[in-house]
Formats: C-alpha cells, sequence, structure tokens
C-alpha cells in the first residue's frame, strides 16, 4: 500500500494522506494548514491529483485541520463520497461552515482596506464559500461505526474509536492480505471527557500522530487541582475571569469542570458566559452522542441533566451581546474563542480587561511563541491587540494537563496492542518526531518520518535512521496544533 501526505507530514496541520490502493486512490483526511504565512500559503496549492479520480474520502474526525480543505477539493471537482461517524459529520456542518463564515468576512475587510490604497487586485479571495460548505456536506456519508467493516471498493475500512474529540476514529484499512491502521488523532487517556480509544487489532503497518510523542502531560487530578486553586484566586481578585478556549472539546470539558466545581461549593458560583456561538453549536452533539462520553457524564445525560451548564452560566450569541460584557460590574468568567488568542472574540475582551489589575486570564490550551497568547505566556509588558497597543496587568496563569492528544506513553499503549508494526510518523514536528524514534527503536520497531509529499511504500520504503532525505534541521522550537 502506497502513501503520499500531503499535509501534517513533518508538521501537526493540514492532514491529508492520499493511499494508492486497488481500485483507485482514496483520500484520509484533508485538512486545512493553519499558522504562520508560509504554512497558511499551502492551502492554495493545487493539490497534486484529480479530485476527480478520488474512489472516496475518509475522515477521522472533525478539527480544522483535518476537514478545512474538503470544501475546496469540491469547488476543483470531486464529488465522491465522503464517510465519516455520525458525530463527525454533525460537527463537520458547524466547524466548515463557521470556516466559510470568518474567510468571507476576513476577505470583506481586506478588501476594503485594499481600496483604499488602490490595491483591492492584491487581496486573494476566500478559498471557498457557504455554497461550497453546502455541496460538501451534500456528500458526507455518516456511516462508519466502531469496530464495523465497511468496503469501500476493495478496500475494506474499520473505524476504532479514537478518544480524542466526539466521534473521532482511527481507521484500520485491509487491501487484500496488507493490514494498515492510520490513527487520526488519539485522545489522551486521562481527557476527563472522552473515553479511552480503544485498542487497536493488529496491523502490518501504522501511521501514528505524534503530536506529544516526546512528552507526558501532567496527570488529571493535579491539573484539575490546580484549575479550582486558580478559580478560587481569581475570584477573589474581584474582576474578570478570562479562560481562552478551543471550541471542540475543549469548551465542554471546561464548562463540565466549572459546573462540578460549583455544586460542590470549591468555587463561588459567579455567572459563567459562554462567549462562542460555535462552541454552544457544538455542545448539541454531546447531547445527542453522549455514548462515546466518561460514564459520570454519559449518566448525567440519560438522567436529563446537562453536565455542560453550571447554573450561572449564559450563553451569547450575538455581536453586540459579546460587546456588552465588557461594560458588565462585578466579577465573572467568560469562555471565549480562540485557544490561541489569534482572532475571535477573546480578543475584544483582552483589549478591555487585560490591562486590568483585578483581571486573571487563565490559558488551558498550549500556546505558540509566536502568538499573542504564546507572547502573554512569556511575560510581555505589552502586547498589540485589533491595532493598539495594551498594557499587560493582569495575572496570567497557564494549566498544562488539558490537551485532547496522546502522550508518549498513550502512544506506546497504542502501538503495543497493535503487534509488531512498522511505523510511519506523522502529524508532528521533526524534534518530537527524532525524539521518539530511539524509543521506538528500544521496543523492537522500526519506524520513519512520513516524507512531506512524497510516496512511500508503507510495508518497503526505510530512511537511513529513520529521517527522509532533505528533513529540516530540528530549530528547538515545539510548536503544537491550534486545538
Amino acid at each position: 500500500m502506497h502513501l503520499q501526505s500531503l499535509g501534517a507530514a513533518l508538521t501537526v496541520t493540514g492532514s491529508a494522506h492520499l493511499l494508492g490502493v486497488r481500485g483507485g486512490p482514496v483520500l484520509v483526511d484533508c485538512g486545512m494548514f493553519q499558522g504562520g504565512e508560509e504554512l497558511e500559503a499551502r492551502n492554495r496549492e493545487p493539490f497534486p491529483f484529480d479530485p476527480t479520480e478520488l474512489q472516496a474520502v475518509l475522515l477521522t474526525h472533525a478539527h480544522l485541520d483535518h476537514i478545512g480543505r474538503l470544501p475546496l477539493l469540491v469547488r476543483q471537482g470531486f464529488r465522491g463520497p465522503v464517510y465519516c461517524t455520525p458525530p463527525t459529520a454533525a460537527l463537520a456542518e458547524t466547524v466548515l461552515l463557521d470556516s466559510a463564515r470568518l474567510q468571507v468576512e476576513g476577505y470583506r475587510q481586506d478588501l476594503r482596506r485594499a481600496r483604499r490604497v488602490g490595491r483591492e487586485d492584491e487581496v486573494p479571495e476566500p478559498l471557498y464559500d457557504e455554497e461550497d460548505v453546502h455541496r460538501t456536506l451534500a456528500l458526507l456519508r455518516p456511516a462508519f461505526a466502531f469496530g464495523e467493516t465497511l468496503k469501500v471498493g476493495r478496500l475494506r475500512v474499520t473505524p476504532g474509536r479514537a478518544g480524542h474529540i466526539l466521534g473521532s476514529a482511527y481507521l484500520r484499512l485491509e487491501d487484500g492480505d496488507t493490514r494498515v491502521i492510520l490513527s487520526g488523532d488519539l485522545g489522551n487517556r486521562e481527557s476527563g471527557l472522552q473515553l479511552d480509544f480503544a485498542p487497536p487489532p493488529e496491523a502490518d503497518a501504522v501511521v501514528i500522530e505524534s503530536t506529544y510523542a516526546d512528552h507526558r502531560h501532567r496527570s488529571l487530578p493535579d491539573t484539575l487541582a490546580e484549575l479550582r486553586d486558580t478559580l478560587r484566586q481569581s475570584v477573589r481578585a474581584g474582576g474578570k475571569i478570562l479562560i481562552p478556549s478551543f471550541a471542540l472539546e475543549r469548551t465542554q470539558f471546561i464548562l463540565a469542570e466549572l459546573k462540578n466545581l460549583m455544586d460542590a461549593g470549591e468555587v463561588p458560583r459567579i455567572p459563567v458566559f459562554l462567549d462562542s456561538p460555535m462552541a454552544a453549536r457544538a455542545t448539541h452533539a454531546y447531547f445527542e452522542f453522549g455514548d462515546e462520553l466518561i460514564p459520570p457524564v454519559r449518566e448525567a445525560l440519560k438522567r436529563g441533566e446537562d453536565p455542560f451548564r453550571p447554573s450561572t452560566l449564559h450563553t451569547v450569541l450575538t455581536g453586540e451581546e459579546s460587546r456588552r460584557l465588557n461594560r458588565y460590574d462585578g466579577p465573572a468568567i467568560i469562555l471565549a474563542g480562540n485557544g490561541m488568542m489569534t482572532g475571535g472574540r477573546i480578543q475584544h475582551h483582552l483589549k478591555h480587561h487585560l490591562w486590568k489589575p483585578s483581571t486573571n486570564l487563565i490559558i488551558v490550551s498550549y500556546q505558540s511563541p509566536s502568538s499573542l497568547g504564546g507572547r502573554l505566556v512569556a511575560g510581555a509588558d505589552t502586547v498589540r491587540i485589533m491595532g493598539e497597543e495594551i498594557a499587560v496587568r493582569a495575572q496570567i496563569h497557564t494549566i498544562g494537563g488539558f490537551s485532547a492528544h496522546a502522550d508518549q506513553d498513550d502512544l506506546l499503549a497504542f502501538l503495543e496492542a497493535a503487534g509488531q508494526p512498522r511505523v510511519w510518523l506523522v502529524h508532528g514536528e521533526p524534534e518530537v518526531m527524532e525524539a521518539f524514534l530511539p524509543v521506538l527503536e528500544a521496543r523492537g520497531l522500526t519506524a520513519n518520518l512520513v516524507p512531506d509529499r512524497e510516496q512511500v511504500d508503507l510495508l518497503t520504503t526505510t530512511f537511513p535512521g529513520g529521517r527522509p532525505p532533505g528533513t529540516p534541521q530540528a530549530d528547538g522550537v515545539v510548536r503544537r496544533p491550534e486545538e
């Protein structure tokens, strides 16, 4: 079986893997590149294949870096089936429509600015719009069921529970006698929300994510204790408590924990504002597909309770409601997107409150060093937000341990269940994957980094030391995905 990675090879974004199998090529995921200008420019590169010749697209889950270029694929002629789990189909509608809306709004703003200086021809058009998204949604086939085999042409596809976000799946692909697993993104076995990933069956080769392959997450009990103590301290300051959060999984987990802490009397019942329409829409899917969640949350749903609703929760939908929050007097918790503070409504709240000593900013997601969040974590005295220089007088708290990605121990447990497969590393930075190679070698596993855009035979190709020719030299900077 041949594989050509067209995204998430030697990086943590843009997942797209083209498989050469009998009956015609199959694409696993079609994600958007997120990050700096150089990475995001790859979203506009033409696909190095004819979209009309694909048998099908197989999706592992609904994060934008795994589905964000699907409408572009459809715009360029793909009309085949897109197979996924039912929760992934439900979340994909929310994620892709939000992506199209943001692209169109951003294009219109950039066009207005460019017209003032006569450079409107230099503004790139959106990758796609809502019409493209609706054509894409019509192709979704939510036929994946964990543990059940589906035939796609001559290919047999068996999804397994990945435990990353709602609906996330790893895929076991059988083409003749060849058995290959593509992990998608695997979950942290201490997620506090999702059930653990299901152990995979044995395979000849495993293409596995390696986002945190050099790392062991902090334990969940320690992480939750730190969150509780930080919230208590922040409430005593009497100002706003800002929590930037990604709309899928992280927001739902934080809401559930706020409810638990307030119901137990461990944190005062102050107002909680969810200022993320996308997160509010995504949360509805958790009620429909609660069987994937850990027992306490699942049982609460069965009793007709809302485990994601602290008693003081207010959902903010419109922009005007969001702006009014900045005039709200008194302590309050505000959850808003996005998690890295590179855009979204959180920027408005930071602009109005970051300069106040009574404000507490609680960071529960990884922050890229170059992002606004990264500069705040690094201790910047001032930051530029929406064209204004803002003094940083708020208390900044960084709480690790909330990752929805597998760490090194999780990845090793997954691979151990798969027998003695050849291992291919994707969705990781080169320095992280290289640190993982000797760990795998010590366990008797042959491992290679998947090269960027170069075809490999998953059962026979080998690179010296596991490094493809031209692998970027490690620069010491570890980047994590915007999830």
